[in-house]
């Protein structure tokens, strides 16, 4: 039996995304209010004492694994810090055009309009990773303890199955599982809330939901994943603040796809291309599908003579409305991405996000101000979010994903209807509405692959490496380290079902949607069979496969501290 130190907190957040940075500065500010309130005779509760607040993160730093395209709206930074520019908010551009793209394979169709969701003319474009760097500095001047290197690897719960706290991650633990001789036992948080922002599938959030049942009634979350480079280009090839936005190739009409282009400053670009996660052809690659986007000649013209910089994935929670889970139990409140607050038709989710943490935080000073920490006080979160104006975005488009489940041309159409009534009209959707992207992926017999299948989706594409790439050249770009002395994270249920199942069935789909190269299939000398390899130390942590596997036999879990991509700056 490990003995395990315990820390006694009033409040930990896992993960420092910027949901939950917002939701702790935003904690510091509501209990200096509440108290002044309390003092002035105008507030009939009691005073808040100082809490003891603190943020668990995965990554090496801050910002290290957090990824965004991204253009910024700011209505929730402002809410949070009106003066957010003159307190030295990171933003890099004003964005100053917006575009629209229709792609064909050698054209584009540029729309007159601007469909009105797309709209981005005066918002930001910025780097997330800055932003939050940003953002956990004015967390640590308030007070608030920021804990790197720390990943919330376990839920701890009483008897009646309250959140009480979370277990941090090993150290020193060999590929073996044993320890090893700097072996350091994760310490356990106790905390009368915890608040869990890990972004999209996040390991401790797919625990809660499934013990507490918090998707019951609920529909399927669907995941997209965004797959993105950052470049430096010759100048002229793209005017800073011009934003981009791009549908159809290389997508089939079939698949939920589309692409972005930003200019920054000093000539920086950051593209980048989308796919849904609920793709029907086994043999689509997300990684692949970025690649030949950038080969249209009006995005290659873009890069022409530049160098890609970075490189990054990330799985996008993009179901909205309809798919949210429950957004607290007792001891505990989700938020951000972990709970399906992006607005899929806009393509945005950290406005929502920074407001969903705010609104968290001014549930935990109610429920300091009652002593109460179960659900009785804590459903007020939900109640707060659906008076919301994150109510008032995401149910009016919260149809919007599942449109184009019955793919593009129905989806444009359903678009448009649900944009004119706020989401009241639909004409095709599907009558099953979200479907989860593993449940639609269909077998390889549907196709008519023969041979080198991939080749076959993809017949043009070579990996130059001048403007396209492979994913290992990728994974270099995206500063990727793991102490590979170290069991893997990524654990697989039945390596049977890959050797035999999976590869008969779906040609083993892992090799292809994963972006980093991590899974591959090789023949063993001895048995002479093929079986599944996991090179868990290319792992860019954008929990693809645990999604979009057909089995749902894979398991991300949190490496050991600090390991990962490093995402500084992009």
């Amino acid at each position: 039996m490990i003995e395990r130190e315990q820390l006694e907190m009033d409040v930990v957040f896992v993960g420092a995304g910027p949901a939950n940075l917002a939701a702790a500065l935003h904690l510091k500010n509501q209990i200096k209010e509440h108290n002044t309130l309390v003092e002035r005779g105008l507030h009939h509760g009691r005073k808040v004492e100082d809490l003891e607040i603190g943020i668990i993160e995965k990554g090496s730093t801050v910002g290290a694994h957090i990824l965004s395209g991204a253009v910024i709206d700011p209505i929730a930074l402002r809410e949070l810090m009106p003066d957010f520019l003159e307190q030295g908010c990171p933003v890099d551009s004003v964005v100053t055009e917006d575009a629209f793209w229709y792609l064909t394979e050698k054209r584009k169709i540029q729309s007159p309009i601007t469909p009105p969701p797309l709209k981005n003319k005066g918002k930001y474009i910025a780097s997330l990773s800055r932003i939050c760097e940003w953002l956990a500095e004015k967390c640590e001047e308030a007070g608030v303890n920021i804990f790197p290197e720390f990943p919330g690897a376990e839920m701890l719960y009483d008897e009646n199955e309250r959140v009480i706290g979370v277990r941090t991650g090993d150290k020193g633990i060999d590929k073996d599982g044993k320890p090893k001789p700097n072996f350091e036992p994760g310490v356990d948080l106790l905390a009368k809330v915890t608040v869990l922002g890990e972004g999209s599938r996040g390991s401790l959030t797919k625990q809660l939901m499934q013990r507490l049942d918090l998707h019951e009634d609920k529909e399927p979350q669907v995941f997209s994943l965004g797959v993105k480079e950052l470049w430096e280009v010759p100048a002229g090839n793209i005017e800073e603040g011009r934003v981009i936005h791009t549908l159809g190739f290389p997508s089939d009409a079939k698949t939920y796809g589309g692409g972005w282009i930003y200019g920054m400053k000093n000539n920086i670009v950051s593209i980048g291309y989308v796919t849904g996660l609920d793709y029907l052809d086994p043999m689509i690659d997300p990684h692949a599908e970025f690649q030949k986007f950038k080969t249209h000649p009006d995005v290659a013209k873009i890069l022409a003579g530049g160098k890609m910089l970075k490189y990054g994935a990330k799985a996008i929670n993009a179901g909205g409305y309809y798919t949210m889970p429950q957004l607290c139990a007792d001891g505990v409140l989700l938020v951000g991405d972990s709970a399906s607050f992006l607005n899929g038709q806009r393509i945005k989710g950290i406005h929502t996000a920074m407001k969903s943490g705010m609104l968290a935080a001014e549930t935990i000073i109610n429920a300091f101000d009652h002593n109460d920490f179960t659900s009785k006080t804590l459903r007020h979160y939900e109640e707060k979010v659906n008076s919301s104006w994150i109510y008032d975005e995401l149910f009016a488009v919260r149809n919007f994903h599942a449109s184009f489940q019955r793919g593009r041309w129905s989806a444009l159409v359903n678009s448009s209807l649900q944009f004119l009534t706020g989401g009241l009209a639909w004409g095709f959707m599907p009558r099953e509405h979200h479907i989860a992207g593993h449940e639609r992926m269909e077998k390889l017999d549907k196709y008519n692959y023969n041979g080198d299948a991939l080749r076959q989706r993809y017949p043009d594409l070579k990996f130059d490496k001048d403007l396209t790439f492979d994913k290992v050249t990728n994974v270099f770009h995206a500063g990727v380290s793991h102490n590979e002395d170290q069991p893997s994270h990524l654990h697989i249920l039945d390596t049977e079902i890959c050797a035999t199942r999976c590869a008969e069935e779906y040609g083993n789909p892992c090799q292809r949607f994963c972006p980093a190269a991590v899974y591959e299939m090789e023949e063993n000398s001895k048995t002479g069979r093929r079986e599944i390899k996991v090179n868990f130390s290319n792992c860019v942590h954008c929990k693809t496969c645990d999604i979009a596997d057909p089995y749902q036999i894979i398991n991300w879990v949190t490496p050991e501290g600090g390991g990962g991509p490093n995402y500084k700056g992009m």
